[in-house]
């Protein structure tokens, strides 16, 4: 098939733009509803060619189609957009625009890789429709008919929905900065910066706000000791992510008073139960003395973290396993276990979107979890991390929430 002759024939007006917004290609169809000639739009960049209407103060088709191309270049899905005024200058008359109105959308072409090599921008020019319904047209009845009446509700509601559409995309765009802000600022580590063999990563779910109920923390205590954590609060959100933030914190100070994972997951328990939203909230606490080559832990109902050692070997510290936060309706001590490790072995602690799947048991996700740790073993943190999101096919973030500590002891 001549794809080239197929695309120049086709009757609905389209323009193509590379990321950079500079027009690589156009129809007959287009060139036809705009005026214009090839020479005139080939390499021009698309807001050059067609700016606002300078004698129009109310004109936005400039905002309106930027957002949405950008959008597309953002999110790399098609953008619709409801009926907009975009005015055109009129070749041969410099400083003349006539009124234009067009029903737009925006496509991206994807190349393998997965980024925007192209968007296809395709119009319909409804400007006589508009100036129809504007005008007040009228049969001599002096009433409209009710096709008339009809199309008339339907641009109504057209303009209106393009106007709380905006409204919506800006209060999210609101929310999703606030989001982000509060999860950085729940989520930093002062003793972090310090530890060069320690890698962290944090992945919200596919689609969130960008923040969640999952973290890690890293604190130091004396004698070079010190301990690592991950914790995973019940539900998404901006709800989850402020409990998340209380209970971390809680932790955080808890670990520095008592030194031992269980007495300090205790505390954070009896906490638990004056925070609504908190129970059920599994977390596994880990102290590293790097004197004795002992890892001390305590788990309360989260997955078990594994001892990777040098030769590839996964060892699960699941000795000492106990339920969620909140679930014994009465105070009961916390079990603690020991690890031995020998330099240069890593810990792995994750929460549980890095291994569930649905329908499958937890026993699969784990064996999937060891074999790509044992592929990794001699790798840095960060390249070990990198390495264990990318064979988990997680890169990109999953279905659940990830948090993600990799140590290199």
């Amino acid at each position: 098939m001549d794809y080239a002759a197929l695309f120049a024939a086709t009757p609905s007006p389209y323009l193509v733009l590379g990321p950079d917004l500079v027009i690589v290609e156009v129809n007959q169809a287009y060139l036809d509803a705009t005026g214009r000639t090839r020479e005139d739009l080939i390499g021009e960049y698309v807001f050059d060619a067609f700016p606002d209407n300078p004698a129009d103060p109310e004109a936005d088709g400039v905002r309106n189609l930027s957002a949405s191309l950008h959008r597309v270049l953002t999110t790399r899905e098609p953008d619709p957009m409801a009926l907009q005024k975009y005015d055109i200058p009129i070749m041969g008359r410099p400083g003349v625009f006539e009124e234009r109105w067009w029903s737009p959308i925006n496509t991206p072409i994807l190349a393998p890789d997965g980024t925007v090599v192209w968007i296809i921008h395709r119009v319909e020019d409804v400007t006589a429709f508009v100036q129809a319904r504007t005008a007040g047209a009228r049969p001599p009845t002096g009433q409209l008919t009710e096709r008339e009446a009809l199309e008339a509700e339907l641009y109504a509601r057209a303009r209106e929905l393009q106007r709380l559409n905006e409204e919506l995309r800006q209060a999210h765009s609101r929310e999703r900065q606030v989001a982000v802000t509060l999860q950085e600022g729940m989520l930093q580590s002062p003793d972090l910066a310090r530890h060069q063999n320690v890698a962290v990563r944090y992945l919200p779910a596919a689609g969130s706000l960008n923040v969640c109920g999952d973290w890690y923390d890293v604190a130091d205590l004396t004698d070079g000791r010190f301990s690592v954590a991950v914790g995973d609060v019940v539900g998404h959100g901006l709800e989850a992510a402020a409990v998340m933030g209380m209970l971390r914190s809680a932790l955080s100070a808890a670990i520095r008073a008592l030194e031992r994972p269980a007495q300090a997951l205790e505390v954070l328990g009896l906490y638990a139960r004056s925070v609504e939203g908190a129970l059920n909230t599994t977390v596994v606490k880990a102290l590293v003395d790097p004197t004795s080559c002992l890892i001390i832990y305590s788990n309360a109902g989260h997955p078990p973290p594994v001892l990777v050692h040098t030769d590839g070997i996964c060892e699960l510290l699941d000795q000492a396993t106990d339920p969620p936060l909140g679930v014994r309706a009465l105070h009961v001590p916390r079990p603690q276990a020991t690890a031995v490790y020998s330099p240069g072995d890593a810990l792995v602690l994750y929460t549980d979107g890095l291994i569930e799947r649905r329908d499958e048991d937890i026993d699969t996700g784990l064996a999937r979890l060891t074999d790509a740790l044992s592929q990794s073993s001699q790798l840095s943190p960060e390249r070990m991390a990198d390495s264990l999101l990318a064979r988990l096919g997680l890169a990109g973030g999953g279905r659940d929430d990830i948090a993600l500590v990799i140590v290199r002891l």
